[in-house]
Order: C-alpha cells, then sequence, then structure tokens
C-alpha cells in the first residue's frame, strides 16, 4: 500500500536523481556549516557530487517522456534493441553511422542507422526509451545539449543529431 497519489509516486520517481542530489549537496552543506572544520572537506566534496547529480538528473529528466508509447526498447552491452508492434530492430551501438530525430511522425522518432541495415525507429516515449540516453552520451562528439534542445523543440522538421563520418562539409549546418 501506498501513502502517495500514483502521478505524485511517478513524478518523485521521474526527478529521483535531482532529489537525490538535492540531498547529497544539503548534507555536504550541513557538513560544511556544521560540527567543524575537520567535516568541511568532505562537505565540500559531497556539495560539488550534489551538484553535478543535480546538473546530470535534469538533464535527464529532460530526455526521458512517459513510457506509454508503442513498443520497448533494451539496452544492453552496447547493443540497442528496439521491440515495436509493427517494427523492430537490433543496433550495435560502436556501428551506428548517424542519429536522427524525426519528426514527421507522432510522436517524434529517434532514427538509428547502420551500414547494411534498415534504420531502426524507436518512438521517443517508447518503454525504456530513457535507457537511450546514457547510450547516446557515449556516441564520440555528440553535443547532449543541443540534443535536448532538438527533442524539446516542436518544430515539424527532422534534424541529424550525430554523425559518424560527416557527409557534408564542415561549414555546412546540420539543420
Amino acid at each position: 500500500m501506498s501513502f502517495l497519489r500514483p502521478e505524485a509516486e511517478e513524478a518523485l520517481w521521474r526527478w529521483r536523481e535531482v532529489l537525490i542530489g538535492l540531498a547529497v549537496a544539503l548534507v555536504g552543506l550541513w557538513l560544511v556549516l556544521g560540527p567543524g572544520l575537520l567535516l568541511a572537506v568532505p562537505g565540500y566534496v559531497l556539495m560539488v557530487g550534489g551538484a553535478a547529480f543535480i546538473w546530470i538528473g535534469v538533464q535527464r529528466v529532460r530526455f526521458r517522456k512517459t513510457g506509454l508509447g508503442a513498443g520497448a526498447v533494451q539496452v544492453v552491452e552496447g547493443q540497442i534493441s528496439y521491440f515495436g508492434p509493427l517494427t523492430g530492430g537490433v543496433v550495435a551501438l560502436r556501428e551506428i553511422e548517424r542519429l536522427s530525430l524525426e519528426r514527421g511522425n507522432y510522436p517524434a522518432h529517434w532514427k538509428l542507422e547502420q551500414p547494411g541495415q534498415q534504420p531502426v525507429m524507436i518512438p521517443v516515449n517508447a518503454a525504456g526509451a530513457d535507457a537511450l540516453f546514457d547510450a547516446f552520451a557515449a556516441l564520440p562528439g555528440l553535443r547532449t545539449e543541443r540534443m535536448l534542445a532538438e527533442l524539446s523543440d516542436d518544430k515539424t522538421l527532422s534534424v541529424v543529431i550525430w554523425e559518424r563520418k560527416p557527409l557534408r562539409p564542415r561549414t555546412a549546418l546540420l539543420h
């Protein structure tokens, strides 16, 4: 039996990293201001660690969607699998050539392209899609803030988020 409404519990779970980072930072602040100078050093370390955790948590909250979309995503040992009602596919993270955000469909879809395979289209709100944040962050040279900005934008154009070997000159814009 839970004392919280399901909506409140879901909101707390969505913001879990931020709340944990806030708690760690507050414990660090208590150590700095409280008992004595000996505990100030670990307190400062906890405050910096808590701030970093809050920063990462805010990025994850911006990436997370409801998880009520079609299909399910699984990321295991560098392999992204999507099991959808009509389509699906598997992509090796180290072999991805291009990551795009296709906004033509509703909801928007991540398009993962790998040489020699059909592109895998994953709805941004598929169950388990929040695991894609860590997988995408492992791509060399991916700009996380740009990805999050494109994800929150409501344009209808598709955009290339990341390419392993750019097909266009460096001076050309991706969007």
